[in-house]
């Protein structure tokens, strides 16, 4: 089975333009939307509004008219129809999910969620205090969030690893309140295996709500469904829209685009691994999977093995427009060549199926996830090596970074000064605010030390 790709030679063309043209696709910006959801915005607003303007109609329509809005939009957009009462999943329901499962399934996800525990309570930041002369001191204190949202996808798959990979991590920090919505379909509200995994981890606030209308609801709140303070997890086109257009209302993890990966290759790569990664990114459709190699002969190897694999994969077709859509294999001169264009990528996967790797993942800043070796695939992050499969995409790992238990924290810094403590700043602070012209800060000081 042939598979057109993208194939740059980075030796000879500039590859600037058709990595740009790549991500602007994929970004927010890039309006991605099937043919399918162009057609149901039609059928639902009258007109074809851009995504923008979808999210921007349900954000101000559930702000307006609460949990009306919500069920409106679900009964519109997905099909089903809800009651402010059956909006909750019962407990009952998560409980029969959870006694009907697997034992096996159930096994991974406690095996999952100790690893995760594990490397997220690790990192934990810590309160920290420095003691100065004169009986001063400052601390720096975190404190978790008290109620957080979590948005799981159900369109065209199940994704009780983005429970496990949004949840814990929130567990780690302290989080006293989660709560979790995902569409009302087979593969979201409705999936066994999805519901167990919130049962298993003691989740118990779950809603049948996706979409720009389940963002807006934990943004603002509805009957039945309080709000929260921060929203994290993945989500499509509408999904990460919805969550730019809330923050500052709450808090947000991301404005996720699709999923990407970089994988680096040379002479000791095997291409069926790198092909099988490659495939893995893509079938999540849209995915961008992009191959960097100083090897002329891996590429044409890789190339063989994807269109050997591709036909043998369950979303086939999918997988297939998404590698000719949105993939790329690129030739490079060299070593330092292939850094430097992973760098401007900025991938949210960083697979380095080299020999050396590790000496190479050094030579990089801009990655989400970084893999290092032949036997190190994605899918060992994506669910149950412990670091969170939620990523930044869309080249923003340029400055942003994967979601941690971290992200659950607030700080707050807490001052301490004694009169001998004050005097012996006095001075500099005096000066600096005479210099700003803020001549009542400088007052709130005098009147201190100045009693006479």
């Amino acid at each position: 089975m042939a598979i057109n790709i993208t194939q740059i030679d980075a030796r000879q063309d500039d590859v600037g333009p058709a990595l740009e043209r790549l991500r602007a696709q994929l970004s927010p910006e890039g309006n991605v939307v099937s043919e399918r959801g162009r057609a149901k915005t039609i059928e639902v607003f009258g007109e074809p509004l851009a995504p923008e303007q979808v999210v921007a109609k349900i954000c101000r329509d559930v702000r307006e008219q609460g949990v009306d809005a919500v069920l409106r939009y679900t009964e519109k957009l997905d099909g089903v129809t809800l009651t402010a009462e059956t909006l909750r999943v019962p407990a009952e329901v998560l409980q029969a999910a959870h006694a009907q499962a697997d034992p096996g399934f159930l096994a991974a996800v406690r095996r999952t969620r100790d690893n995760i525990l594990e490397f997220q309570r690790a990192l934990l930041h810590q309160d920290v205090q420095l003691e100065r002369p004169e009986g001063v001191y400052l601390q720096q204190r975190y404190r978790p969030l008290r109620r957080v949202g979590i948005c799981v996808p159900g369109g065209v798959a199940a994704y009780p690893s983005t429970v496990l990979m949004t949840a814990v991590p929130a567990q780690a920090a302290g989080v006293a309140q989660l709560a979790i919505i995902a569409p009302p379909t087979e593969f979201g509200a409705d999936n066994p295996d999805v519901l167990a995994t919130c049962c298993e981890l003691g989740v118990d606030e779950v809603y049948r709500v996706g979409g720009a209308q389940g963002i807006a609801a934990l943004a603002y709140g509805v009957a039945g469904l309080p709000a929260v303070e921060k929203i994290v997890g993945p989500g499509n086109l509408f999904v990460a829209l919805a969550k730019r257009r809330v923050y500052g209302q709450v808090g947000i993890d991301s404005i996720a685009g699709p999923s990407e990966v970089v994988v680096i290759a040379d002479e000791s790569t095997h291409p069926r691994y790198a092909a099988a990664d490659l495939l893995a990114q893509a079938e999540h459709a849209p995915g961008a999977s992009i191959l960097i190699t100083w090897c002329p002969e891996v590429l044409l190897a890789v190339l063989r093995e994807l269109e050997e694999q591709a036909g043998r994969l369950s979303r086939s077709d999918l997988t297939i427009h998404s590698l000719e859509q949105y993939g790329a294999l690129i030739a490079v001169r060299d070593v330092a060549e292939a850094c430097a264009l992973t760098d401007s990528i900025a991938p949210e996967h960083l697979l380095i199926a080299t020999s050396h790797a590790a000496e190479l993942a050094a030579q990089i800043r801009n990655a989400g996830a970084i893999f290092l070796g032949n036997y190190t695939p994605v899918a060992v992050g994506d669910y149950v090596a412990g670091p969170s499969h939620v990523l930044p995409t869309s080249g923003t790992a340029r400055w942003a970074s994967g979601l941690t238990a971290n992200d659950f924290l607030r700080s707050s810094s807490v001052l301490h000064y004694t009169e001998a403590g004050l005097q012996a700043i006095a001075g500099d602070l005096q000066l600096l605010a005479e210099k700003e012209g803020l001549t009542a800060h400088r007052a709130s000081v005098e009147a201190r030390l100045n009693k006479g």
